[in-house]
């Protein structure tokens, strides 16, 4: 039964029966804390009530929120952060649990995956040729990646023969500039209207099913798209479950983040000069000039965070910026010509039409925005960056305020309470259901719920929080010799399976360095050797092998049983002081009479620490030792808060207990 925008009437099966019809059809176990989340999520849905839901690792949280999100009369939306988790759901979850319920009466179970237009192969492009720099179209790329492109092609053709999707995730293996050669940006694009593959084109299609669907899985930086940004890209909808809900104000944070480089606003130019050749003047001419302005402007500006235009930049990006919109005045109108040069046409005038809208957003130096210039690397020049200053504003009028919100996560509890992460979602902790203080304006109140649903696991039984209280406070110059010491005597006393999660890059292959040279007969492993998928194959195959890493390994790495049995965990993650964004989302926290300490770097410490803690227990037969070589989780007044973030570990700080507990593991 297809979906409409007309409610169906609605399923009268309990959720808790479908739920435990689809467990067991799935031959896996019904837990408590699973139940109790499948049937406020429906409640949540139906009294169009916000719901925050931590659940821990092993609970079942997709079929928590799918079962009631089918069993819903009207469309529901599923947005995740991460591929691996869409494409959990999509390949696995979904067509299981459809299968598991199909005699139920009533059930719509339709459902449909939407990615930005980008992440679909564009036949356009594949068929009438792909525009070199200068706007010029031909048909087979030259080069070390003609192969390649060939290939992404022929595949795109294929899944077009065979009703396939075409998106990037199902494509033979390439690199970002490769699949630049065979997909368009929302800029880019002809429209279905116009261009002559529009009836096959696979990102209307995807659309299409989409409209069809009850049950539409996206993902974060579509939905703030659509529901933040006010881009309709999703088709209309009651309901969104946000899964990985502890990622959502980064992703939406990152969906409103632009950039502007000369070498962007010197290519729009050469692009447009093909097709503004005739008009008055030359204003391609003058969209370069006004490059080298910005980059002369660029040059004496340090940097940094930007607190205050200065007159240099600031004229140098209104040049930009009205040189920029008397381009786009000097495009000729459309006149229906062939596809190819519609094409190149629409690609020029996108691209010219992104360096206004950067550099008009940039040169208003609004108070709601965040302006920095990044540091210059290597053969890559320096780039101006603007974010907004907070989302939670925006979440709250635009999304909070219209739909039905349910998040969840398995990190949603910060210092042992939600209000943390509630606040910086746009909810407010005097809006809770329950609360004892009455929220001060009562008729545009947002009541939500807070519900932890507990783990399956039994932290206190199969782990330990290690704090190394006896090593000196981490310092900007990276692993000290004690650091390196208690790394080392850690990971001998187990025998390798170590994740080690680092601060930075040079702290992670210190580590590495270390321990090859102490304990060779080891397999150390540091991220940069090869791509992160070989290097979680390796650690698992085997035992005796240490991994270090940064940032990715903290929340993407998925190793359960004997693999890992020892996450070390250099220092309390705090943001760098230096973070343009993080140090201005701190200031005004203060300056509003607020902690900005607490609010935003022990927050995001907090969030990255659950994360990385939770690396080490995934079934409820692991068992491990978090060991922090930070010994600020012990002293510092916000350690407190810090340690009520993370699972309820047995907590010790003593280092031989430790190594005697490793060991132990080590021999069985």
């Amino acid at each position: 039964m297809p979906a409409t925008d007309t409610a169906p009437a609605p399923v009268t099966t309990p959720v808790p029966t479908v739920l435990a019809k689809a467990v067991t059809a799935l031959g896996g176990q019904q837990r408590d804390g699973q139940v109790q989340m499948a049937t406020e999520v429906a409640e949540a849905m139906e009294e169009g009530r916000h719901l925050l839901v931590q659940a821990g690792t092993g609970t079942g949280k997709s079929l928590g929120y799918l079962v009631p999100a089918l069993l819903h009369d009207k469309r529901v939306v599923v947005a995740t952060a991460t591929l691996a988790l869409q494409h959990q759901l999509v390949e696995r979850d979904l067509p299981r649990l459809v299968e598991a319920v199909k005699d139920v009466p009533g059930l719509d179970t339709s459902y449909a995956v939407l990615k930005g237009r980008s992440n679909y192969a564009c036949l356009h492009r594949i068929r009438a040729g792909v525009p070199d720099d200068q706007g010029a179209l031909v048909d087979v790329p030259t080069g070390s990646m003609a192969e390649k492109v060939l290939e992404l092609r022929a595949w795109a053709e294929e899944e077009s023969e065979q009703g396939g999707s075409g998106e990037r995730d199902n494509a033979p293996r390439h690199t970002d500039r490769e699949w630049r050669q065979v997909s368009v940006n929302h800029r880019e694009c002809l429209g279905a209207a116009k261009c002559p593959f529009g009836q096959e084109c696979f990102a209307e299609l995807a659309r299409e099913k989409a409209q069809r669907s009850h049950l539409i899985v996206t993902n974060h930086s579509l939905l703030a798209i659509d529901a933040i940004e006010e881009v309709p890209m999703i088709p209309d909808y009651d309901t969104v479950v946000i899964d990985e809900a502890h990622e959502l104000t980064a992703r939406v944070t990152q969906a409103a983040t632009d950039e502007l480089g000369v070498s962007d606003i010197e290519r729009a130019a050469r692009r447009a000069s093909r097709w503004t050749d005739g008009a008055d003047g030359d204003p391609a001419g003058d969209l370069e000039d006004a490059a080298q302005q910005l980059a002369e402007a660029i040059e004496a500006t340090p940097p940094g965070r930007i607190d205050q235009l200065s007159t240099q930049l600031s004229d140098a990006l209104v040049l930009v910026r009205d040189a920029a919109r008397a381009c786009l005045s000097a495009f000729p109108r459309e006149s229906g010509g062939d596809g190819d040069g519609d094409a190149g046409r629409t690609q020029a005038k996108g691209m010219v039409q992104e360096v206004y809208v950067n550099a008009e957003r940039m040169a208003a130096g609004s108070q709601a925005d965040v302006l920095w210039l990044g540091e210059a690397r290597d053969r890559f020049p320096a780039r101006l960056h603007v974010a907004p200053l907070q989302v939670w504003g925006p979440m709250r009028d635009r999304l909070l305020t219209d739909k039905t919100v349910v998040f969840t996560s398995a990190t949603l509890m910060l210092g042992g309470e939600f209000g943390a992460v509630a606040t910086s979602l746009g909810l407010k902790p005097t809006e809770r259901v329950g609360s004892q203080v009455a929220s001060p304006d009562p008729d545009s109140a947002l009541p939500w719920k807070g519900l932890d649903v507990g783990s399956p696991f039994d932290y206190g039984q199969q782990s330990i929080l290690y704090v190394a209280r006896h090593l000196p406070q981490p310092g900007r110059d990276g692993l000290g010799p004690a650091q390196l010491d208690e790394i080392c005597d850690l990971v001998d006393a187990l025998d390798g399976r170590t994740l080690g999660l680092f601060s930075s890059r040079r702290a992670a292959e210190a580590a590495a360095e270390a321990v090859r040279a102490r304990l060779p007969h080891l397999t150390t492993l540091a991220q940069g050797d090869a791509q992160l998928p070989e290097l979680a194959r390796q650690f698992v195959e085997d035992p005796h092998t240490c991994l270090f890493g940064t940032l990715s390994l903290w929340q993407g790495l998925d190793v359960p049983g004997d693999t890992c049995q020892l996450v070390i965990i250099d220092r309390i993650p705090f943001p760098r002081p230096d973070d343009p964004l993080m140090s201005a989302r701190q200031k005004a926290a203060d300056q509003a009479g607020g902690n900005g300490f607490m609010q935003v770097a022990a927050t995001h410490a907090a969030l990255l620490l659950a994360q990385g803690a939770g690396r080490l227990i995934r079934t409820t037969s692991d068992r491990g030792v978090v060991a922090v070589l930070d010994p600020r989780l012990e002293t510092a007044r916000y350690g407190r808060f810090l340690k009520a973030s993370l699972p309820p570990m047995w907590s010790t700080t003593d280092p031989a207990l430790v190594r005697q507990a490793l060991a132990r593991l080590g021999a069985a």
